[in-house]
């Protein structure tokens, strides 16, 4: 599955946030819309003081990596 349409376009921190929100309401269940929802949340906040440039582009490209992993896995159940 590729990335959702905009995925090319996240360069701030906050634009992954967005697009990880956006990405869970794919999802198929609202528990597991929470969940992600929270987890999403969560991971914003414990890496909110990050400042190293070179960093904050891996977790941009690895934050959209790992959404497309979940919502692949669980679309392929449907």
């Amino acid at each position: 599955m590729p990335p959702l349409p905009g995925a090319e376009l996240v360069h701030t921190p906050v634009q992954l946030y967005r697009y990880l929100l956006r990405c869970c309401k794919l999802l198929p269940s609202t528990a597991m819309q929470q969940h992600y929802r929270h987890a999403v949340r969560q991971s914003f906040n414990s890496h909110a003081d990050e400042d190293d440039g070179q960093r904050i582009q891996l977790m941009i490209r690895r934050g959209i990596a790992d959404a497309d992993w979940i919502l692949e896995k669980y679309t392929k159940k449907k």
